[in-house]
């Protein structure tokens, strides 16, 4: 996973884009406040799947969602579309 851009928006949101490594989705989007969730947005994967996760991480801390979905593994690749979520909710953390 590579962090791409992290910007501060006008109303205190915090956006970030992120690359993933191993997975079929390409691009995860986070917006959050005061490490909580408001929406994320994946490009690509199984999009059922990726829209399931999404909604369920709205709304939620980042450490309920890492905790939830860190270590996930998708067909033997050793990471997953929710790994990979996890992943950048980490470094949104770090940063």
């Amino acid at each position: 996973m590579q962090l791409l851009r992290t910007d501060k928006l006008p109303d205190g949101q915090l956006y970030t884009c992120a690359m993933t490594e191993g997975v079929c989705s390409q691009m995860i989007e986070v917006w959050s406040r005061a490490d909580r969730i408001e929406k994320i947005e994946f490009t690509g994967g199984c999009h059922g799947n990726t829209q399931g996760v999404a909604r369920l991480a709205e709304g939620r801390t980042f450490n309920e969602v890492i905790s939830l979905l860190r270590g996930i593994d998708c067909g033997g690749k050793g990471t997953s579309c929710p790994d990979q979520l996890a992943e950048v909710l980490e470094a949104i953390q770090l940063s």
